[in-house]
């Protein structure tokens, strides 16, 4: 890939992506002129050692943080062409978020959480759509209450539903499961392979744990802010043996 723009319009990718931080001697590579596309309705991980960047990737494609140099795109999107406005819409119309720590409102319900990025951009609920995804998370019997009457478990389900909410364009996943027991992670991991495979979605995923990783389609493993290796159709004793030999 050699073009100014993605050769085949995926749902994000980056470009010559570089995130560098100090100067000189003190100068730190973040991302080191990372090329890499992320396919529609594909669910992939992202891996790789402490300090290997694959959060800072993460982040950068999703507009939560920006490049030194290089370009990323969200479905064929410069995100460097931008104001801050244009940014802030894409994000809410076009990207859905799942962390790790759930990030939900402790005063609104399960329901006005799912629904609040709608709300916050003035777009009417599809009910068909958010019925779909409730039922598909099991929490229609959960919706009146609030965070702190949830279980680590159905406030995850909560954010992913949220995210999933306004059919966004992708799903950027931040550790989704590191707070959770591993039955509830479990279910995590299986509505997100769910929803990849029956919703149509697009999800990528940072994670340090090979279980989660043989959900994905694909895994991508970053090491010292470049993109080292890849495996498809992955198994956790894959993913295991390739982060052994990074040293992770």
């Amino acid at each position: 890939m050699t073009s100014t723009t993605p050769t085949l319009v995926a749902a994000a990718a980056a470009l010559n992506a570089s995130k560098i931080y100090g100067k000189n001697d003190s100068e730190v590579r973040a991302l080191d002129d990372v090329t890499v596309d992320f396919a529609e309705g594909q669910f992939t991980a992202i891996m790789g050692p402490s300090g290997s960047g694959k959060s800072t990737l993460m982040h950068c494609l999703a507009g939560l943080d920006t490049l030194t140099l290089g370009k990323v795109f969200i479905d064929g999107t410069d995100l460097s062409g931008l104001n801050d406005r244009e940014l802030t819409v894409l994000r809410r119309e076009q990207v859905g978020f799942i962390f790790q720590a759930y990030n939900l409102i402790p005063t609104l319900t399960a329901l006005e959480n799912i629904t609040l990025p709608l709300d916050l951009g003035g777009v009417d609920v599809d009910e068909a759509w958010l019925n779909e995804v409730v039922s598909a998370v099991k929490l229609e019997s959960r919706l009146t209450h609030r965070p702190s009457e949830l279980s680590g478990g159905q406030q995850q389900r909560v954010a992913v539903a949220r995210a999933l909410a306004s059919r966004p364009k992708i799903i950027f996943a931040d550790e989704p499961t590191g707070n959770l027991d591993s039955r509830s992670g479990a279910e995590i991991l299986a509505f997100m392979r769910h929803a990849v495979n029956d919703l149509g979605q697009t999800i990528v995923m940072v994670t340090h744990d090979p279980v989660a990783a043989a959900y994905a389609d694909r895994v991508v493993f970053l090491a010292d802010g470049k993109v080292v290796d890849e495996v498809s159709s992955p198994t956790s004793e894959q993913v295991l043996d390739r982060m052994k030999k990074l040293g992770s």
